[in-house]
């Protein structure tokens, strides 16, 4: 049996201000003046209170906006014209379809390449709209090389997680993976032949249900879990995924020399960052076209329809998410959900203030972080660089996939109670968040 990585990422060093944010968590909400708590166990304003915002330990259930609702669509990925980068993106679904971080590129008209360059972390793209139970596939080759991890998985803001996952060491294979409220299970993992991954293209399709859970690929269903087996009696609840996702694709660096050893082994060992295998300087995954597919709401929840989902309980389970037709749209990076408005920019008299401490408004994480086993370094960084500028501008020039001419890769070289922190802050689902106000540090 794999050994397999949980979900979210570390805390980063984007500057120091930021190993400075106020910490959220088990018996520590975010304070009035940096409301919102992101997946990264800090609190802060404008992007953190934005997808991935966690309510639960946020000022209040308000501080996060609400999830703008599920949207049936077939998304082809041959344009990054719907993809904005994550400082830029204030909430308004409607005008982008992907928040990134990172370096996304397009390649030939048809795919996007997500990029990870030497000293980068690699990059993720995020639907803005959210999934609450569907049929998701994405269409999509991987990343190959010690250390080098493609992933295409389903986060809530309250940890559910659903995954598939491909380590660069292993390209016969997918690991399928799931988690509820960041709870690591290492019980809840699989490992699935499914044929060359790199040089072959195959549809991962995630068929999410309240009652049953499959994963699928081409069209075979590889693994089904249903609901009713995953009762805890301890905290007294099912733990399955049950809250509203987004669809997120990452490539990320899991062989960074700062992560912890049972990552790196995970991964398959160090990432090579002078593999002969690279293209243009950079690992690459193609990400082709994803579809998404919304069911309706479980019976007998409270959501009565809108366009936004709210939690009303920081329980964080399925009967406490309901409907809201007040989507909202920050007005600036300084602003959050319990003060949508605020701009310190403003020119008209009598608007918010600049606050003197300013709060961190992009998070930001180092590495892909780590298993549950080990401590997270709050304060590593990865390299020199950033993401957004290090992978080639422009269109993408590797090859054309299955063409032999060239083999992507090295080869050589994050429950209710007390942990439930600690335990979220793994790898999986890992942001390479750029800083805003800052300088980058990865």
């Amino acid at each position: 049996m794999a050994r397999f990585l949980r979900a979210a990422a570390v805390a980063a060093c984007i500057s120091l201000a930021v190993a400075d944010a106020p910490k959220c968590g088990p018996g520590s909400s975010c304070p009035e003046s940096a409301p919102c708590c992101s997946a990264y166990g800090q609190c802060g304003v404008g992007a953190y209170c934005l997808g991935g915002c966690d309510p639960l330990f946020s000022h209040t259930l308000k501080s996060c906006v609400p999830n703008p609702v599920c949207q049936s669509k077939d998304y082809k990925l041959d344009s990054i014209s719907d993809v904005k980068d994550i400082s830029a993106y204030l909430g308004d679904a409607s005008k982008a379809n992907w928040v990134a971080s990172g370096k996304p590129v397009v390649y030939n008209n048809d795919a996007i390449l997500l990029t990870m360059a030497p000293d980068t972390v690699g990059t993720l793209m995020a639907s803005t709209h959210y999934v609450w139970y569907g049929k998701i596939s994405a269409t999509l080759t991987t990343s190959q090389g010690a250390g080098v991890v493609t992933a295409f998985i389903m986060m809530s803001d309250a940890r559910d997680e659903i995954d598939f996952e491909f380590v660069g060491t292993d390209t016969e294979h997918v690991q399928s993976n799931f988690y509820s409220q960041g709870v690591t299970n290492y019980k809840n993992g699989g490992n699935h032949s499914v044929g060359n991954t790199v040089s072959q293209k195959h549809t991962y399709t995630i068929d999410w249900t309240p009652d049953e859970l499959s994963w699928i690929v081409d069209g075979k269903t590889l693994r089904t879990k249903k609901r009713s087996e995953t009762w805890n009696a301890t905290s007294n609840r099912y733990d399955y995924p049950q809250t509203p996702s987004r669809v997120m694709l990452s490539l990320w660096p899991a062989g960074l020399p700062s992560n912890g050893k049972g990552t790196i082994e995970w991964a398959g060992g160090l990432i090579d960052w002078n593999s002969p295998y690279m293209q243009n300087g950079y690992y690459y995954a193609m990400f082709e076209d994803v579809k998404v597919q919304c069911y309706e709401p479980p019976s007998g929840s409270k959501f009565n329809g809108g366009k936004g989902y709210i939690y009303s309980d920081l329980a964080g389970t399925n009967d406490t998410i309901t409907g809201t037709n007040n989507l909202v749209v920050l007005k600036s990076l300084f602003a959050s959900g319990d003060d949508p408005n605020n701009d310190p920019n403003a020119k008209a008299s009598g608007t918010a203030a600049k606050p003197s401490a300013t709060p961190e408004s992009v998070p930001g994480v180092s590495g892909a972080g780590v298993r549950n086993d080990e401590t997270p370094n709050a304060g590593s960084s990865s390299g020199a660089g950033g993401a957004a500028g290090a992978a080639a501008s422009g269109e993408a020039k590797p090859p054309t996939v299955g063409s032999g001419s060239f083999d992507q890769g090295s080869g050589s070289t994050g429950s209710s109670g007390g942990a439930r922190i600690q335990e979220r802050l793994g790898g999986s689902v890992f942001a390479v968040l750029v800083a805003v106000t800052v300088a980058l540090c990865w």
